[in-house]
């Protein structure tokens, strides 16, 4: 992965076999105080124009249609949508009711990108014969399976997990520590768990053979990203999308 900067805003890129992946942070936008500055999440106590104005911002600069890229409500499941042609029930920018309750999204047509929101869980992104996927992983989606059916949906040879809270900051108790029990080296002795290598095993029994995994803590940089956790609840979201290359939006 490498890092990027354009418009005022930065982002982490991976590149996958005929795809890109992009993580956004928390920079360049135009919300304040503790949504400062290019929060995504519109389920916050930030002011709705304003998100409405970021998520804009982000798709012009990555070159995106907002009207063609899929997101969801996200429940912390492991449901999947997957997209043919732009949803009818809302957008990016102009999201409605009626958006679908999933935690990942199968893209197996051209000129469509997939999106899921985060603020400490991670954003993988998986690549393969049959398309790409973006999915929301956080402790009940990985436990849930959620990378073992993203990974079936496009027959995924190589994936890419944004950032997310790392084992330093992310102490759990037995309810967590029972859904994991028998994960050597994920789980540690003090009760932390370390996620992106329970997301990395997953993606390994799943057949995924080329895995790239960002290893930032989200809530340890405080000035580049969204943290749930360090900012007890009110704090903005950043996004992870993925997308087919040459495919134009």
């Amino acid at each position: 992965m490498e890092w990027r900067h354009d418009n005022g805003l930065e982002w982490l890129e991976a590149r996958l076999p005929g795809s890109r992946a992009a993580f956004s942070t928390r920079r360049g936008g135009v919300s304040r105080g503790p949504f400062s500055s290019l929060n995504l999440g519109l389920l916050t106590d930030d002011e709705q124009p304003r998100v409405i104005e970021n998520r804009g911002l982000l798709a012009a600069t990555l070159g995106l249609a907002p009207e063609r890229v899929a997101i969801g409500h996200q429940v912390h499941g492991a449901e999947l949508a997957t997209h043919s042609a732009p949803q009818p029930h809302g957008s990016f920018v102009d999201p409605h009711d009626s958006i679908p309750e999933v935690d990942g999204h199968v893209i197996g047509a051209p000129g469509l990108a997939a999106l899921v929101f985060v603020a400490d869980c991670l954003p993988v992104a998986l690549s393969g014969p049959n398309g790409v996927a973006m999915l929301h992983c956080g402790w009940r989606g990985l436990a849930a399976g959620i990378l073992a059916r993203g990974a079936a949906a496009v027959s995924a040879t190589d994936a890419a997990i944004g950032p997310g809270i790392g084992p330093c900051c992310y102490e759990v108790g037995g309810e967590v520590l029972d859904a994991f029990a028998g994960f050597d080296g994920e789980v540690g002795g003090d009760g932390r768990l370390d996620l992106a290598q329970v997301a990395q095993r997953a993606l390994r029994e799943a057949g995924v053979e080329r895995i790239d995994s960002a290893g930032v803590c989200t809530s340890c940089e405080s000035e580049r990203f969204f943290s749930h956790r360090r900012d007890r609840g009110r704090t903005g979201c950043q996004a992870g999308l993925v997308w087919q290359e040459g495919t134009g939006p």
